[in-house]
């Protein structure tokens, strides 16, 4: 579902250049959850941008579902990140503008892939049935994240791509919105690569692995 293939960045400081990647290999099956942990500043957060298409490595290559990102130009990117990928960020980045309904078909509507029956049946399993006219700011922040969760799996997505996207919740809600996120995945069986620094919370994905000085090490 995602392969990087010697996957390598660098980036211009005043200091010189830093090599944040060097090389990296990794690939995801179907189903498959994978943690990618680090410590600040190591290229979690880049990888994941570069998985995603929104940045583009300086060499090596980002296979999706069988396509291969820098055989696509810019609109066939934009085009494959609707249909095929799932977002999910530590900042929740709904609309606020929008109620809980909207935001959830957000994405899939953008994608031409809403189906009414899919986000009834998610509004249900986010424990927001009944709070589809609320706003955003009508909500906690554990339920934000459980919407924004919803939104990025209601387009069906073959790979969902998270960066902490328990960090801005306590402890007790962390828990709770991570156990709902990977039995949704496990649901839909898309790929799943989450960015995080807790060790708590990679342990229930089937694999973890650690990016140290641009270079993956196996993290269990």
């Amino acid at each position: 579902m995602l392969a990087l293939h010697q996957l390598s960045k660098t980036f211009s400081t005043p200091q010189g250049e830093l090599h944040v990647l060097h090389h990296v290999n990794l690939t995801l099956k179907q189903g498959e959850s994978l943690a990618l942990m680090g410590e600040s500043g190591s290229g979690k957060s880049t990888l994941l941008h570069l998985a995603a298409g929104l940045d583009t490595p300086d060499q090596g290559s980002v296979v999706i579902n069988g396509h291969t990102l820098s055989a696509l130009n810019e609109t066939e990117r934009a085009k494959l990140r609707r249909q095929q990928l799932g977002l999910v960020f530590q900042q929740f980045h709904l609309v606020p503008s929008l109620n809980v309904a909207d935001n959830l078909r957000l994405q899939a509507r953008l994608a031409g892939r809403e189906d009414p029956a899919w986000s009834a049946y998610l509004l249900e399993r986010l424990g927001l049935a009944g709070r589809e006219t609320n706003y955003p700011e009508q909500l906690s922040g554990g339920q934000q994240q459980r919407l924004a969760i919803g939104r990025a799996l209601a387009v069906r997505p073959a790979l969902l791509l998270a960066d902490e996207p328990t960090g801005n919740l306590d402890e007790h809600t962390a828990d709770s919105v991570l156990n709902l996120l990977l039995s949704l995945v496990k649901e839909t069986q898309c790929a799943l690569l989450m960015v995080t620094h807790s060790a708590r919370v990679a342990a229930p994905l089937d694999r973890a692995f650690r990016l140290h000085h641009g270079q993956l090490q196996d993290a269990r």
